[in-house]
């Protein structure tokens, strides 16, 4: 496999390190109860059709993708939300974590009628550098000292309390493909936090190229929107 490396944010990336199954994985799980597999190409795209518009869910589990995720924490905390998959991320108690943040290319100010989530107001461009200024020197600090506490022997486990939610942090995660729809329906929709929607529009991309009967299909009848 072309485990290539997708850039995301400032310094995040994606990389789809392993597949199982493609469409007719989906065809054969689905048809199993009648001793049968494919019955040519039209009738079973029509199948996987049929089993996604009336939310046949089952055999899509037989369809599966692992993923490597570089992440700001803060991203991975909700990423970590979607429970049905397995994740297995770098541990700051083993070792010695090589530093990363995540800096914003522009502030966002809340949203006024959803309390979680950006709103549309701009800051003055002064405010802005100022802000974010402020925020890389704090990192800068924060770095400094986290590297201090570890050179005069503070344990590993105890020196990344220091760390923000900012820090890129590193995982696996591998997931069903019924899962997945999941994952995106929710993470690409434009009330998502913008930083987790940039993930989530990469990994669509990415595995409509495995199964694209499949993922036609889940645009079709569950992707209730359009995202560029």
């Amino acid at each position: 496999m072309n485990e290539e490396i997708y850039p995301v944010l400032d310094k995040g990336f994606i990389r789809l390190v392993d597949t199982m199954g493609d469409d007719m994985s989906v065809v054969k799980a689905a048809r199993v109860s009648y001793g049968k597999e494919s019955k040519g190409k039209e009738a079973d795209k029509k199948l996987i059709n049929y089993l996604m518009k009336h939310n046949h869910g089952t055999p899509f589990e037989h369809l599966n993708f692992t993923f490597h995720i570089k992440a700001p924490i803060f991203v991975a905390r909700q990423w970590f939300r979607h429970r049905i998959g397995s994740f297995n991320e770098i541990s700051g108690r083993y070792v010695t974590l090589k530093l990363d943040f995540w800096t914003p290319d522009e502030w966002r100010t809340n949203n006024k009628k959803n309390k979680q989530s950006s709103g549309d107001g701009a800051f003055h461009p002064q405010l802005q550098e100022e802000l974010i200024m402020e925020y890389m020197n704090t990192l800068t600090q924060t770095q400094k000292t986290y590297e201090k506490l570890l050179k005069n022997g503070v344990a590993r486990e105890q020196a990344r309390g220091i760390l923000p939610v900012s820090t890129y942090t590193e995982f696996y995660w591998t997931v069903n493909a019924r899962s997945l729809f999941n994952f995106i329906k929710l993470r690409s929709h434009k009330t998502a936090q913008k930083e987790i929607q940039e993930y989530s529009n990469i990994i669509h991309l990415l595995v409509k190229n495995i199964a694209p009967w499949t993922f036609e299909a889940f645009e079709t009848h569950n992707l209730n929107y359009t995202y560029t």
